[in-house]
């Protein structure tokens, strides 16, 4: 497992909280191993994961941010084909 290129600190990135933590996968599915070996992923409180209607899992705005941002992250140093090489989508 890669350490977070968004944050390794155990918090929520949303609200800070620090209990009931989930690790959320940035880019899920078929590129879960993708974002797990990369990096990809963050840690969320229950609420901004999959507990409320603001849960990334059900907030498409939320999701898409989150992609680019993990994107735009990657990419500071990685050019923007070896990105698309491993998750074949463009967020930005």
């Amino acid at each position: 497992m890669a350490k977070s290129i968004i944050s390794n600190v155990r918090e929520c990135v949303c609200c800070g909280r620090e209990d009931m933590i989930h690790k959320h996968h940035i880019y899920g599915g078929s590129r879960r191993r993708t974002s797990e070996r990369e990096g990809f992923w963050m840690y969320l409180c229950p609420a901004h994961h999959n507990m409320s209607d603001a849960g990334i899992h059900f907030d498409a705005d939320f999701d898409r941010k989150a992609k680019a941002k993990c994107q735009e992250i990657y990419e500071r140093t990685h050019s923007h084909e070896e990105f698309m090489l491993i998750i074949g989508r463009n967020y930005i």
